[in-house]
């Protein structure tokens, strides 16, 4: 059963394009997150699900309706926004039992829907408070609650923890998560936080600039990026990128600028044997960066400690990478030091496109062949 589905959903504002094509089908019960920068376009894809915008082409559908002219009252949806938006004249059972008062539920009916919306949120002991009365943790429980208690198919969040400290931000992460686990609907949750998305979300719709850039799992954009963009986002800290070239050299295929060469397994791309040198943008995560030992020279830039560990700024042959490094391991800014890299582990991307190169397996063949044409061989596909 489809919970949502955008089939080339667009939006524009004159000649500004907010959303471009938008294609995205939510299953139900998913917890997705639509995730990028500031006016990437993820906000006005959210109020076009909710009604408060309506799409300029394209089709939206909330389970088998098609709901582009449809009034938000009818979409059988509830959203909870950034800001609260209690009322602060009633009590914290009030402002959870407001959009059943306006329904005309009657008010026999109310109290039983309202205490099990304050059980789910552990928000039973609370009820007479004014919002006043309440932390900002507790707060956004209560506008979760007043969505909650509606029942809706399909809940729409609009970075909902982003006034809340980072301790209660974690906190809340936690909550929603249990939250989602015991009703099991539809969530499609807003947020420039990749952390929050990874968290907490089923798969995560990475847009950039009103174009969708990757669809996935949490694992699978961190682990396998369709493209440049995708890299650079996700991830904290995030992936160290830099511009080189790609090419066979004898047996091997090597990434190479021009202080550093690294060589790659056999595969990792699929070059044919004629071909020249590509040019790419490739990269590589912290955790894929080996302190200490290999045949690499680095220069120890900054040293970030974070309790149990540290983040570690170095300069590779004019390149700058970050690696993590136990909390027992001691490094001083200008210090030298051998590392190496996990290269089974490299991402290498078309430089002018940005798209994914890397042969992930047999699969990945087809999609890499329109990458750079008739440069790559169907030989060497790698799991």
């Amino acid at each position: 059963m489809i919970g949502v589905r955008c089939d080339r959903v667009r939006k524009t504002y004159g000649t500004a394009v907010a959303v471009a094509g938008l294609d995205l089908v939510i299953n139900d019960g998913e917890f997705v997150s639509l995730l990028g920068p500031s006016g990437c376009g993820k906000t006005t894809t959210l109020r076009m699900l909710a009604g408060l915008e309506f799409p300029t082409g394209g089709a939206i559908y909330i389970g088998e309706h098609m709901v582009n002219n449809m009034p938000p009252a009818k979409r059988d949806i509830a959203m909870v926004f950034q800001s609260y938006a209690l009322y602060p004249h009633m009590t914290v059972a009030e402002n959870i039992a407001y959009p059943l008062r306006k329904r005309g539920v009657p008010k026999t009916e109310r109290g039983a829907m309202v205490m099990k919306a304050a059980r789910l949120l552990q928000l039973e002991t609370l009820l007479d408070r004014k919002p006043r009365q309440l932390s900002g943790g507790q707060q956004q429980r209560v506008a979760l609650g007043r969505a909650l208690v509606r029942e809706p198919q399909v809940f729409l969040l609009d970075e909902p923890l982003s006034n809340l400290d980072a301790k209660l931000r974690a906190h809340m992460r936690a909550e929603l998560i249990e939250l989602h686990q015991r009703i099991r609907r539809t969530m499609v949750y807003v947020t420039h936080d990749q952390l929050e998305a990874m968290t907490m979300s089923t798969r995560i719709a990475v847009m950039k600039d009103g174009i969708l850039q990757q669809f996935g799992t949490p694992a699978e954009v961190y682990n396998r990026p369709n493209n440049a963009f995708v890299a650079g986002f996700i991830g904290t800290p995030s992936m160290a990128l830099a511009e080189g070239e790609l090419f066979r050299e004898n047996s091997r295929q090597v990434v190479r600028t021009e202080r550093l060469g690294i060589s790659l397994p056999l595969g990792h791309v699929a070059l044919d044997a004629s071909t020249q040198a590509v040019p790419v943008t490739f990269g590589v995560r912290p955790e894929d960066v080996v302190l200490g030992s290999g045949e690499h020279d680095a220069l120890v830039r900054v040293v970030e400690p974070t309790g149990h560990e540290s983040i570690i700024l170095l300069d590779v042959s004019g390149i700058v990478v970050t690696a993590r490094a136990p909390n027992d391991v001691r490094l001083r800014p200008g210090e030298p030091i051998r590392i190496s890299f996990r290269t089974e582990r490299l991402h290498v991307f078309e430089r002018q496109s940005g798209r994914r190169m890397n042969a992930d397996g047999p699969a990945d063949v087809e999609r890499i062949r329109g990458v750079i044409g008739s440069q790559l061989t169907v030989s060497g596909g790698r799991e």
